[in-house]
């Protein structure tokens, strides 16, 4: 009998560890480099706040904003290793994992607002795109709008020589690098965190962003000009582990699924507020003065910047061209 009791109280200590892991909430550590004010910022806290109601607290949500897990060339790595399960970085991010087909969504000039966007990436372009990163231990969820490009300087910057020999950080689309370089521009690539003290310092000496981001992280302050030429979208991807992803319980993803379609509603609903509020507030500081494009100034940089859709053919293929073209009755050459 003695021998019995020991056998089943050892039999329910060695289960106790594995009730106690069964009963700890699922986390999901949620990493992304701007701060929590911004569009993706709120996004990310609003998917937080929903994963956890619906999934009555089965499921932990640990954002980590302003790059304060991984900055955004260490991000991708580390999801694809199970360091973070869940990122949200611009779609430039994929080239290095062999990805290039997305850099598409960086041409200039390419979507006539954020309807279209949102239109394009919902629809046939969004998932052809999503499809690609599957290989690559990657499942994308969302496509997150964050607006359209301002370009900014220590100088007024209205026609194409104007940006004549300025460094300007660019994230690392080689796009964006063809379109800078056709400008007369040197193109830097630059950790997102690092922008301020390069603005500051005169590392470089200009860069592009949404209004949103020159706001919060306060670039508008250490650059006397903005050019509100929204010449190129800045969207982001929602993505997460796949091995993570697929190895959750059924009922759990379905609910962080919902949880994840509420808030890329929420975050795409907000995001042209949001960046029309953060450029009301850039003018309202008085630090920079905001240049708008006349008809003819934004046609001149149109056509410096055309041969970037020829030239992209080399980088991202046709196929994704001739998708792109097709979805958005877009002229590729």
């Amino acid at each position: 009998m003695r021998k019995l009791l020991l056998a089943v109280a050892a039999a329910a200590f060695a289960l106790a560890p594995a009730v106690a892991e069964a009963q700890s909430p699922i986390v999901i550590k949620f990493s992304h480099v701007v701060a929590n004010d911004t569009p993706k910022g709120k996004g990310a806290l609003k998917f937080k706040e929903l994963a956890e109601k619906y999934t009555d607290g089965k499921v932990r949500v640990e954002v980590y904003p302003n790059s304060s897990l991984y900055k955004d060339k260490e991000e991708i790595e580390a999801l694809q290793l199970g360091s973070v399960q869940m990122l949200a970085p611009s779609t430039a991010k994929f080239a290095p994992l062999g990805i290039k087909e997305f850099e598409a969504l960086d041409l200039p000039w390419l979507f006539k607002d954020d309807a279209t966007y949102s239109s394009a990436m919902k629809g046939t372009v969004g998932k052809w795109l999503f499809q690609k990163l599957e290989a690559k231990g990657v499942t994308g969820l969302a496509y997150w709008d964050n607006g359209f490009h301002m370009l900014s300087a220590n100088r007024p910057l209205l026609k194409p020589a104007d940006l004549q020999g300025l460094k300007v950080r660019i994230s690392g689309s080689k796009i964006a690098d063809q379109y800078f370089r056709l400008m007369g521009s040197i193109p830097q690539i630059m950790a997102f965190s690092e922008v301020y003290q390069a603005l500051q310092t005169g590392v470089v000496d200009g860069c592009e962003n949404t209004a949103s981001n020159y706001l919060t992280q306060k670039f508008y302050e250490v650059q006397k000009d903005i050019t509100v030429s929204y010449h190129a979208h800045l969207q982001y991807a929602v993505i997460v582990n796949s091995k993570f992803w697929s190895g959750l319980p059924p009922d759990i993803r379905t609910q962080l699924e919902k949880a994840m379609n509420e808030a890329t509603d929420y975050t795409n609903l907000i995001a042209h507020q949001e960046n029309e509020d953060a450029l009301a507030e850039i003018k309202k500081a008085g630090k920079t003065t905001l240049h708008y494009l006349t008809d003819d100034e934004r046609k001149a940089w149109q056509e410096a910047m055309r041969p970037t859709y020829t030239w992209a053919k080399g980088r991202v293929g046709q196929e994704v061209l001739d998708l792109v073209a097709r979805e958005l009755d877009v002229k590729m050459n």
